[in-house]
């Protein structure tokens, strides 16, 4: 499986760059995540529960950090194993890059999975990949900007009562 994309962060690109090297911040953003330890210099350790299509598995693995670039690339490589569910194993290339808004985060991973999880098929794994790299972008941005607010304007005014979408569009309540 081979999968790329770029993401905006509303931080800096040295606040992005820390929290990938932070076992907290991986273990807070990566879903299912039950324990990350360890160290950029020695690689993490992790304990991730995830649930692919009917195959639901705990895997154990190890990541090492590579090339690393303080505030501009990384690459991530790993390996864990979830029993009889199966393996997965491979790696990112990882760019961070100034923009208007904070950080434009480029990645490029590619990985491969064995056991029950490739008789999912491709289509499944690819889908659950793009999702769960989606939810852990998502909790990251959360977890570097918590206090911001939503941008849609949707924010009630002072003793103004929030509408639902079928009241704003048909002006009934």
């Amino acid at each position: 499986m081979q999968m790329s994309d770029q993401k905006e962060i509303a931080a800096d690109p040295a606040t992005v760059y820390a929290a990938l090297l932070s076992p907290e911040v991986l273990q807070a953003c990566v879903p299912g995540a039950q324990e990350v330890t360890g160290t950029p210099e020695n690689g993490f350790e992790a304990t991730v529960t995830q649930k692919v299509g009917p195959v639901k598995a705990t895997f154990k693995g190890q990541v090492t950090l590579s090339d690393l670039v303080a505030n501009e690339k990384l690459t991530i490589s790993g390996e864990g194993k979830g029993g009889a569910a199966g393996f997965a194993k491979g790696g990112a290339v990882v760019a961070l890059a100034p923009s208007e808004t904070g950080t434009l985060l480029a990645y490029d991973v590619e990985a491969k999975v064995g056991g029950k999880l490739a008789q999912l098929g491709s289509r499944i794994i690819d889908g659950f990949a793009k999702k769960m790299a989606d939810q852990f972008f998502a909790n990251l941005q959360a977890h570097l900007a918590p206090e911001e607010e939503s941008q849609d304007g949707d924010t009630p005014e002072e003793g103004e009562e929030k509408k639902g979408w079928f009241s704003k569009v048909t002006g009934r309540s």
